[in-house]
């Protein structure tokens, strides 16, 4: 069966520009860390650099109702731990609202946008942050169930991610 093929009796495989729908649950040295079941299912538009890459990459050629574990290594994860990562940052960058306390992630903002560090150390005017990605460094397991593969419509092509059932997830 050609894997290019749209008609509705064809099943989908995950290939560049199938939009796919997971849940998933994440653990690291045996210790459960996240599990989507309780939240919406994971959306994502394969191909297109919006996934870990060691996930996608044990997605491609699946279907919807397969269910697999993956390992996916720091370098196809969230990457090796970065040293002097560690910086000060003033409080009004800070996202995260509510009391903050280290060892928290939180979320500060920067050039490029929000982005998820380590909380280190709370002062009055600057909060100091490791600003690696927690999970970074980490062998990761990943227990996937596929619930839906289903080809991108024009307008999810057009802006290179997929869109939730109400249109426009950004």
């Amino acid at each position: 069966m050609s894997t290019t093929d749209t008609n509705a009796s064809d099943e989908l495989v995950i290939n560049k520009d199938r939009v796919v729908s997971f849940h998933y649950r994440l653990s690291e040295g045996g210790e459960q860390i996240e599990d989507s079941a309780e939240e919406s299912p994971v959306l994502y538009m394969h191909g297109h650099n919006s996934m870990l890459s060691g996930l996608e990459e044990a997605l491609e050629g699946r279907k919807a109702g397969e269910s697999l574990t993956v390992t996916v290594p720091p370098e196809k994860g969230y990457g090796e731990r970065r040293e002097g990562a560690q910086q000060r940052v003033p409080k009004k960058h800070v996202l995260t609202k509510g009391k903050l306390s280290p060892g928290m992630v939180i979320q500060i903002n920067t050039k490029e946008g929000a982005q998820e560090a380590v909380l280190l150390k709370v002062g009055l005017k600057n909060v100091d942050v490791d600003s690696n990605h927690p999970l970074a460094g980490k062998v990761l397991e990943f227990s996937v169930d596929i619930l839906d593969v289903r080809a991108a419509t024009e307008d999810e092509l057009a802006h290179g991610h997929a869109h939730g059932p109400g249109g426009h997830e950004h």
